[in-house]
C-alpha cells in the first residue's frame, strides 16, 4: 500500500493509546455552564434573551453578527444568569453566558427530522448557518461560509479530513469507529453543496481498522475514496493534505479552493449531518481528555463544561497537575486556571504532572537547520526568529512568516529549546496590530 504524505514534518511520540480504546460517553452538565460569545473564527454572536429567561436545549441564544459569524444554542435547560467576563480557553477573559442548569428538564435531542435530499444548496447552507456549525477539528470557521467557494474556483477535491496527526487526541478516531455511516451521510450532504470531481476521506496508517471500517461503510457510496497517509505531524493540517493527495501546493497566503480543493474535518460532516437530517443545532461534541489522568476518555460534552469538571470524571489526575493544555501538546495552549469552558473548538484537554514537564534551558542558535528541514511550509525559521528577535517585522513578513501554521514542529526538533513557534505567533500578531 502506498502511503501519502508531504514534504517535512515529524513523528513526535503520539500516546494515542492511552484514550483510543475508550468509547464515546455521554457526560452530564455541571451546574454552571459558560458560554462564551466568542467561539468561531469572526465577529462573536449577539445575545438576543434577558436575564432570567428560561432556556431549552438547542434554543438558539445569541445571533451570528456578520458574514463571517454564527449563532449559539443553549447546550442545556436552565436559567441564563446574563453576561459574565469569564476565562476563555484561547487566554483572556472574554464575554461568556452564565447557564444555571436545570438536570430535570436537560435530555437528549428531539428535533424534527428532514429529507436531505429534498433540500437545494442554498437550503442547506441555510440550515448549516442557523445551526451554529463551525470546523470541529479545531480552526472553527463557519462552515456555511466555507461552504460558498467563489465562483469562478469551483472544488475538484473534496477532502474529509480524518488524519487527527495531533499526539494524544482520539476524538476523531472514535467518531470515525463509532459513527461511521454518520460521517458518510455527512460527506453526500456535503457533495450535494459542493459538486466536486472526486472525494477523499483520508486517514492516517496508524488507525488501520478505522480505515477498514470506512472502506467497508463507503462500498455503498461509490463516489468515496478512501486514502491512507504516513503517520507524521502536521498530516492532518489543511495544506499539507491537499498536498499529499493532489500534489499541488496551496500558494502563500491563498485557501484549498486556490487550487480546487476543500477540506472538511470528520466531525464537521457528522454535525452537517445532524443539523440538516434531524434540525440539531451545535451545542455539543468530543473532547478527548487524557495524559496524566487516571481513566483517559472521550466525551460527549455540553458547550460551555468547565474543563476542571471534565477533569473530575476522568478520576482525577495522576500526581500533581502542572499544566491543563487545550488541545494537543504540538498546537495546544496551556491554560491559567481550569475554570476555562469548552468551546466548538476544543478537540481535547491535556493534563500534564511534574513527570510530563520537561524544564528545558534555551540556549543560543546553533544554525544546524534542523528547524527548516522539518517546517513543512518551508520557512527559514532561523532567520524569522532572528528578525523577530531584533523586532524586525517587515523582514519576517517578507520571508513568509505570514503563512507559518504554528504547527509546532521547529519547536520541537529545536536542541537548543527556543520557543520558534512562540516568536512566530508573537510577531503575526505584532503585524496584525500594527495593520489594524
Amino acid at each position: 500500500m502506498k502511503l501519502l504524505s508531504f514534504k517535512g514534518g515529524t513523528h513526535p511520540l503520539e500516546r494515542k493509546e492511552l484514550s483510543s480504546d475508550a468509547h464515546i460517553k455521554r457526560v452530564e452538565p455541571p451546574e454552571i455552564v459558560y458560554l462564551p460569545l466568542s467561539q468561531h473564527t469572526g465577529a462573536p454572536s449577539k445575545v438576543i434573551i434577558e436575564k432570567k429567561d428560561e432556556v431549552t436545549v438547542g434554543m438558539k441564544i445569541a445571533e451570528g453578527d456578520g458574514k463571517i459569524s454564527v449563532p449559539l444554542h443553549s447546550s442545556v435547560a436552565g436559567v441564563f444568569m446574563g453576561v459574565v467576563d469569564y476565562p476563555h480557553p484561547l487566554g483572556e477573559k472574554k464575554p461568556a453566558m452564565k447557564i444555571k442548569v436545570d438536570h430535570e428538564k436537560t435530555g437528549e435531542w428531539e428535533g424534527k427530522e428532514r429529507d436531505p435530499e429534498s433540500l437545494s444548496p442554498e437550503e442547506i447552507i441555510k440550515i448549516v448557518r442557523e445551526s451554529g456549525i463551525v470546523g470541529m477539528g479545531g480552526a472553527a470557521f463557519p462552515t456555511h461560509f466555507k461552504l460558498q467557494p467563489p465562483p469562478d474556483k469551483p472544488i475538484a477535491d473534496l477532502i474529509i479530513n480524518g488524519a487527527e496527526c495531533e499526539p494524544f487526541l482520539t476524538s476523531d478516531y472514535r467518531l470515525m469507529m463509532e459513527r461511521t455511516e454518520d460521517i458518510l451521510k455527512g460527506v453526500d450532504i456535503i457533495r450535494r453543496v459542493l459538486n466536486p470531481e472526486r472525494i477523499w476521506i483520508s486517514i492516517e496508517s496508524n488507525k488501520m481498522d478505522a480505515v477498514e471500517k470506512m472502506k467497508e461503510a463507503a462500498s455503498t457510496y461509490p463516489w468515496a475514496k478512501i486514502t491512507v497517509h504516513a503517520t507524521k505531524y502536521p498530516q492532518g493540517s489543511e495544506k499539507q493534505l491537499v498536498q499529499s493527495i493532489t500534489g499541488l501546493e496551496v500558494p502563500d497566503g491563498g485557501l484549498p479552493f486556490d487550487v480546487g480543493a476543500y477540506v472538511q474535518n470528520v466531525g464537521t460532516a457528522v454535525a452537517i449531518y445532524e443539523a440538516v437530517r434531524y434540525s440539531k443545532p451545535l451545542y455539543e461534541r468530543i473532547v478527548t481528555v487524557t495524559g496524566s489522568v487516571r481513566e483517559p476518555s472521550n466525551f460527549l460534552v455540553p458547550i460551555g463544561t468547565p474543563f476542571e469538571y471534565l477533569i473530575e470524571q476522568t478520576s482525577g489526575v495522576i500526581g500533581e497537575l502542572k499544566k491543563i493544555i487545550n488541545g494537543g501538546p504540538m498546537m495546544g495552549i496551556a491554560q491559567v486556571t481550569g475554570e476555562v469552558p469548552v468551546i466548538k473548538g476544543t478537540t481535547g484537554i491535556l493534563i500534564q504532572n511534574e513527570e510530563e514537564i520537561i524544564p528545558g534551558q534555551t540556549s543560543a542558535c546553533i544554525r544546524c537547520a534542523s528547524c527548516i528541514d522539518i517546517c513543512p511550509l518551508n520557512l527559514m525559521s532561523t532567520e524569522l526568529y532572528k528578525f523577530i528577535s531584533m523586532d524586525n517585522f517587515d523582514r519576517a513578513e517578507e520571508l513568509g512568516l505570514l503563512s507559518c501554521i504554528e504547527c509546532g514542529t521547529c519547536s520541537y526538533v529545536c536542541p537548543s529549546n527556543i520557543p520558534l513557534t512562540q516568536y512566530f505567533k508573537y510577531g503575526k500578531a505584532m503585524i496584525a496590530k500594527r495593520r489594524k
